[in-house]
């Protein structure tokens, strides 16, 4: 053949399972045909059983490389100088990255040719094939992890009652067409990689840190545990219209769900950073990346207009009903605070978008005790102010009588640390008095 290898031309001398990876490079780059039964300088020496070869090659390529690449290979006998040879004619194909099946879609399973040898690609090169192969958009295109469990997701079907299986993964673009998993599906999945990060703070800004905590896996399982830490931190003031006790809370738990579920929904998960969750003492931020879709004004958004940036998964928070109809996250919100002498806020910035929901009861918090407002006794926030799990630890130890911390722990299914920061609040808050030392420590209601 007196031809060298190149960019396009390989030659094997007989077959070897390390074809698949020359056939993946051809694919994910230009084309290009091996010669199976030529030596490395162009010498036909011909294959003993070219109808064998040809068999183990169809078998290799149908079961060794994905997405299917069979439909764009051609493999023939040839006859060269009197050797019989069998050449695998491979087209660039049209859903690219190729990979080999038992690597995955990493750099280890994926090549490219380069000059006259096959070299793996770099994890941004693969995504790179992604998106000019997929398109722009992010929950459609392959997800580069493909071992994936939907342990979360699947119970989270089950409570709605909702199917939940191939077929319907299919339908709700989990699965793609070629039985790979979308970004959709890793997004849903146990593996999930973006996570919610909530950070407190002990006044207005960013000095001091009272907490810090960062939820991953699943979308839903985010969902559920940030909702979970906002509503321990989210305060009950307690106020009196004559004998009648009324708790409100600091933020309204139904602003908060439509804030976390917009933040979730509308992120561009293209980008790697985080939700992020800030609340301060008299606010609360929820910053989601990505801003709103090009061409998509603020001014629409709170018009009730919607262009969802992540349709499939749009639609399938409202299969789940965590989402009732599109467009109406942020008029929920502004309904939340409605003749409030405080109002959230909105803002969409290139990057980001920023949604403020004040704390009602900040206003407040300077005011006296049993100041009268519109003839209701207010008691101050500071006297009053109780999370849910301080709530449940004070019943506990009022039906108890009294408890020690360990027996609090038990009651309450909580670990030491948290049981000493409960008890130790309500102390602050003169709702418990503490009695005895060392192991003799008790707890009882004043």
């Amino acid at each position: 053949m007196a031809l060298y290898e190149n960019e396009t031309l390989e030659y094997k001398r007989q077959y070897t399972p390390d074809i698949k990876k020359e056939v993946v490079a051809f694919a994910n780059t230009a084309g290009g045909t091996i010669y199976i039964g030529v030596d490395d300088n162009g010498t036909p020496v011909g294959v003993q059983d070219p109808d064998a070869v040809v068999q183990q090659l169809t078998n290799a390529l149908r079961d060794g490389i994905r997405p299917d690449v069979t439909m764009f290979t051609h493999i023939s006998i040839r006859d060269m100088d009197g050797c019989p040879v069998v050449a695998v004619t491979v087209s660039t194909g049209t859903r690219r990255p190729y990979y080999l099946t038992d690597k995955g879609l990493r750099p280890s399973g994926v090549y490219v040719r380069q000059g006259s040898s096959s070299a793996p690609v770099s994890e941004d090169a693969i995504r790179q094939m992604i998106r000019l192969t997929d398109g722009d958009s992010y929950e459609n295109g392959r997800s580069l992890i493909q071992e994936l469990t939907f342990h979360t997701f699947e119970s989270e079907m089950q409570q709605r009652h909702l199917s939940c299986g191939p077929a319907q993964y299919q339908t709700l673009g989990i699965l793609g067409a070629d039985d790979l998993y979308t970004n959709l599906g890793l997004l849903v999945s146990d593996q999930c990689q973006h996570s919610i990060k909530l950070a407190v703070f002990q006044g207005t800004d960013k000095l001091l840190f009272k907490d810090r905590k960062e939820f991953g896996g699943s979308i839903f399982q985010q969902l559920n545990e940030a909702y979970q830490a906002i509503d321990f931190y989210n305060g009950t003031r307690a106020s009196f219209e004559g004998l009648l006790r009324k708790d409100e809370r600091d933020y309204p738990m139904e602003a908060v769900r439509e804030a976390l579920l917009n933040a979730v929904v509308h992120r561009d998960y293209s980008f790697s950073g985080s939700i992020s969750i800030n609340l301060y003492q008299d606010r609360m931020e929820l910053i989601s990346l990505g801003g709103l879709v090009s061409g998509f004004s603020l001014e629409a958004a709170l018009m009730g207009a919607s262009q969802p940036r992540n349709g499939k998964l749009a639609a399938l928070f409202y299969r789940m009903d965590l989402i009732e109809a599109y467009g109406t996250g942020l008029g929920k919100i502004l309904n939340c605070y409605a003749g409030l002498p405080v109002q959230p806020s909105f803002e969409s910035v290139e990057g980001a978008f920023r949604v403020v929901l004040p704390n009602i009861h900040a206003a407040l918090a300077q005011k006296p005790a049993h100041a009268a407002e519109g003839g209701h006794e207010v008691i101050p926030p500071e006297a009053t102010t109780l999370t849910a799990s301080e709530q449940k630890a004070l019943q506990a130890i009022q039906q108890a009588g009294q408890v020690s911390r360990r027996e609090l722990e038990s009651l309450l299914g909580v670990g030491t640390t948290r049981a000493v920061v409960l008890l130790k609040r309500l102390v602050e808050l003169g709702k418990v008095q503490k009695t005895g030392n060392g192991k003799n420590t008790r707890y009882q209601c004043k």
